[in-house]
């Protein structure tokens, strides 16, 4: 689990200019959901970059799903992005 949690940070860190990245698995707050899956994560991502700030609000949360796109086909249920 870590290493993958690693693996989005770093990923994040290489195709986009963040200064800091925090992220966060929720997973265990949504077992209960009927379409939890236990293979999928719920991730929040917290990242400090002037350069995403610089965006408007929905291109700077594009610009990382597109950075993270095969991993949200295939191990992130869900992710909540906040930017400093």
């Amino acid at each position: 689990m870590n290493n993958f949690l690693k693996t989005v940070k770093d990923k994040i860190k290489k195709n986009i200019k963040v200064e800091s990245i925090l992220i966060i698995d929720n997973s265990d707050q949504h077992k209960t959901h009927k379409s939890f899956n236990p293979e999928k994560l719920h991730l929040s991502i917290e990242v400090e970059s002037v350069y995403l700030k610089s965006l408007d609000k929905l291109k700077a949360h594009r610009e990382i799903m597109n950075v993270l796109s095969s991993e949200l086909k295939k191990k992130i249920h869900a992710l909540e992005i906040k930017i400093k």
